[in-house]
């Protein structure tokens, strides 16, 4: 569906992608209807999409049958239905969204489900939210993205953006610490598509510092923790805390409108008021309040718990048997503690209408806000909207997002069930003037920072997101590698071709710029330094391009190693292969055209075509590797190549580890620090050799995965840090 033509401002029109459509489609015997849908996302994005035009994309809430044709309520703006089926639903939604990345999302990694057909599922349909964002964003000044659903969807939808369309994530939920994303086994995949977006936006500095650490130690990415900017290949990510509001107005005038109880005889109310889920707290709040009828027995028959707990994900066996802890604990404490007048706890479950849930909030006592993890926690700020007459006491859990900002409530620690009671008895006991202070506090700040505030401001953000970090230089070094290498022997291990230079049409005019000459020279002069290239080029070839004899050279991927202070190496299998290398390039040079050719390199050789066109690379590769793999050779993948080795398991890794024993001794990782930087799928055996015994570097644009510890941009990196390296105070001698 096309967004419409006129448009009530000259703004650029907005994408939203989310998992929900802002309404639900329901089936019954006489077919498709529509349910309102109420929610914070719903009233944020509505009013700047009415206003500005675009398009709210997301799922049906129904698995639209064959010839079905969605009914969609009349909105200034367009509808994009993205389709589901109930199998993708369970994999999707129930299985990744809901088991996997909301429990580990939660700090609750226990309750998380890694399964890789869920991850697959979820990638699929991302995808499929991606393709329908890309037929949709034509004409946008923006393509938001939002939640968890959704978070492969932004590496997709990148490249087919025009230049001049911001692309932003907000994710509602909380940021875990590393130490617990690192558990996701597709922890990388997730990282790196969000880093596809101009602007990141979180709800408090907390979450954004844990994805900051997160992007930093898992990719390698360069990141600035304080002006919250993250460089990841050729691109820059500006990453921001945005608490949300609420439509304080709204809720303000439905409190003053309705009628309030008569204050005699009446008892005093601590209010709950959650969403049926385990991140909510409530068996937790019930004992805490059990807790004060223990402690304090001047609160019986005279305080009660009103606790609502709207049904959530019924079809799930675990809130099930979350709603059956509740419904036993209620009869078990007010089994425990009622008399013949009175109760201690009131249990609503089920939804309460706006209206209602309004003069509950005004005519409760306190608010008991405590669940044992939240994002930012919405009735927290809705209560406070609410308190128009004699105001009550905030207590709220301090692992909610809220309390970053609402330091006058009175702060707890969920888990600890004595002292959330001591802070209920210490709102019921508290002075008017406390309470009013507080309270005065609280709104004032929600009022300013209402929901229409946040979406201002986070649009806003949006269109002023890219700003690039400075280049890259001696501080990013400093922080990087200093204390690794403090006091330590450094052995420095660089490939050549798209490492010291550029990658060019043909290796012969990959040369060493007389810069890049020079700090690597300067690199090895130092008596607490050896350099060695590791290269895919010939023995022969790659010490004539470099020409320096104080280096180590290792050619044809390690097969063949000099170098000084160690043994001349030649892998003793590689006699077997000599003549058979020939009579494979032979084959090969039999397919090559248009721009391909085999570069021959004694026991191994690589066959080009970086200049074939496009169209025709793939059925040449695929034919490339078919005679590679029937000469008895191995076919590995290069940039623009497929090299073809010997099958006797040698690699990279193994050519270092070869270079590190010969020359510093078996244990040479008690006495040495090891740098290496590669660019290449063939640089990624040494990566996951040397992983967690050196600080490795992947060079070049992002777009696949790497084992190596971090990532620099492009050959002009590579020389910033052998400059650094070149420059830096003495180490170790030894």
């Amino acid at each position: 569906m096309s967004a419409p033509e006129n448009r009530a401002s000259g703004d650029r029109p907005i994408v939203v992608a989310s998992n929900r459509l802002p309404f639900a489609i329901g089936r019954n015997g006489d077919g498709l209807h529509v349910h309102s849908a109420a929610g914070g996302l719903v009233s944020a994005m509505d009013p700047v999409l009415s206003k500005r035009g675009g398009t709210w994309i997301g799922w049906p809430g129904i698995e639209l049958r064959r010839g079905e044709t969605l009914p969609v309520p009349d909105r200034p703006y367009a509808i994009a239905p993205v389709n589901v089926s109930n199998e993708e639903i369970d994999h999707y939604y129930h299985g990744f969204s809901n088991e996997t990345l909301w429990p580990l999302l939660h700090s609750m990694s226990g309750r998380s489900r890694f399964d890789r057909r869920d991850f697959e599922v979820y990638s699929e349909v991302n995808q499929r939210f991606a393709t329908t964002i890309e037929e949709q964003s034509a004409g946008a000044g923006l393509v938001w993205i939002h939640d968890y659903h959704l978070m492969l969807a932004a590496r997709h939808v990148r490249g087919a953006l025009a230049d001049d369309v911001s692309l932003a994530f907000f994710l509602h939920v909380p940021f875990p610490p590393f130490d617990i994303f690192r558990l996701l086994p597709w922890d990388r995949e997730l990282l790196s598509s969000l880093l596809a977006c101009d602007l990141i936006g979180f709800h408090v500095r907390g979450y954004a510092r844990n994805f900051l650490d997160c992007v930093e130690r898992t990719l390698g990415a360069r990141v600035d923790h304080e002006a919250g900017l993250v460089e990841y290949g050729d691109r820059t990510t500006r990453v921001r805390a945005m608490p949300i509001g609420i439509e304080f107005e709204t809720f303000d005038g439905l409190a003053r409108a309705t009628d309030r109880q008569p204050e005699a005889g009446r008892e005093r109310i601590v209010l709950g008021v959650d969403r049926l889920d385990y991140t909510k707290g409530i068996p937790e709040r019930m004992r805490a309040f059990e807790r004060l009828l223990e402690l304090q027995p001047e609160y019986r028959e005279k305080v009660v718990l009103l606790q609502i707990a709207v049904p959530s994900r019924t079809d799930v066996v675990e809130y099930r048997e979350l709603k059956s802890e509740i419904d036993e604990l209620v009869g078990a404490i007010n089994g425990r503690f009622t008399t013949s007048a009175w109760s201690p706890i009131r249990y609503i479950n089920r939804g309460v209408d706006r209206e209602r849930l309004a003069a509950l909030y005004r005519d409760a006592d306190v608010a008991l806000v405590t669940p044992l993890r939240d994002g930012m926690n919405l009735v927290a700020k809705e209560w406070v909207a609410c308190q128009v007459d004699d105001p009550g006491v905030l207590i709220l859990s301090r692992l909610a997002g809220a309390a970053e900002t609402m330091r006058e409530a009175l702060l707890v620690n969920p888990y600890d069930l004595d002292g959330t009671a001591g802070a209920i008895h210490r709102a019921l006991s508290m002075s008017e003037e406390e309470r009013a202070s507080r309270i005065a506090a609280l709104r004032r700040r929600e009022n300013r920072d209402d929901l229409d505030g946040w979406t201002s401001t986070f649009v806003e953000a949006a269109a002023e997101a890219r700003k690039a970090l400075p280049s890259m230089g001696d501080r990013d070094f400093e922080g990087w590698l200093s204390d690794f290498i403090k006091d330590y022997r450094l052995a420095l291990f660089l490939d050549y071709d798209g490492t010291l230079t550029p990658l060019t049409d043909h290796p012969d005019r990959a040369q060493l710029s007389p810069a890049m000459r020079e700090v690597l020279s300067a690199c090895a002069a130092r008596p607490d330094a050896d350099v060695a290239i590791v290269s895919g080029r010939s023995l022969d070839g790659v010490r004539a391009m470099v020409g320096d004899p104080s280096l180590t050279y290792a050619g044809n991927h390690g097969l063949e190693i000099e170098g000084p202070g160690i043994p001349h190496f030649v892998h003793e299998d590689l006699v077997h292969y000599r003549g058979r290398a020939e009579e494979l390039a032979d084959e090969l040079d039999a397919i090559a055209s248009d721009g391909a050719w085999t570069e021959r390199k004694g026991p191994t050789l690589t066959f080009h075509y970086r200049s074939v066109p496009e169209s025709q690379r793939a059925s040449l590769t695929r034919e490339a590797r078919a005679i590679v793999v029937r000469a008895g050779y191995q076919p590995r993948d290069a940039h623009c190549a497929v090299e073809a080795r010997p099958p006797i398991g040698w690699d990279k890794g193994r050519a270092v580890l070869h270079i590190l024993r010969s020359r510093y001794g078996p244990a040479w990782s008690e006495s040495v620090r090891v740098i290496y930087a590669g660019d290449d799928q063939t640089d990624e055996d040494a990566f996951r050799f040397l992983s967690g015994l050196a600080t490795t570097f992947r060079i070049g644009h992002p777009d696949s995965a790497t084992a190596a510890t971090r990532r620099l941009p492009s050959v002009d990196a590579v020389r910033s840090l052998l400059g650094w390296l070149a420059r830096r105070r003495e180490g170790a001698s030894g």
